[in-house]
């Protein structure tokens, strides 16, 4: 499994208003994502719950089968059209970690 995961922070300019509706389409338009993209298997936008010291405001955490399934994500139609109509005219930064999962569970007390 390949996790990818976005933090975006929206352009300073907007509203609150604004940026409550931004964030609120990029929720609907990735999350709706699931089904339509060969080897996304999930995919949660972060919208709520903001703490003040934050430096992001969106954040993307999505699931893929695989590497080659993500490089097809990038480059599929419907990702393109939430990406160029949703999210892209919005933000100013964008940060990416895209890293294998391992697909079992650590178990308790096995973290860090």
């Amino acid at each position: 499994m390949v996790k990818h995961i976005i933090l975006w922070t929206l352009n300073p300019e907007l509203s609150e208003e604004e940026k409550n509706a931004v964030k609120a389409g990029i929720k609907e338009g990735l999350e709706g994502l699931v089904g339509k993209v060969p080897g996304l298997i999930d995919a949660t936008v972060h919208i709520e719950g903001r703490l003040a010291s934050s430096t992001a405001d969106v954040m993307l955490d999505s699931t893929f089968d695989n590497e080659a399934s993500l490089k097809g994500y990038k480059n599929h139609p419907e990702h393109l059209a939430v990406a160029n109509g949703k999210v892209r005219p919005y933000t100013v930064q964008r940060s990416c970690l895209d890293f294998e999962a391992d697909p079992q569970p650590l178990p308790k007390g096995g973290g860090i």
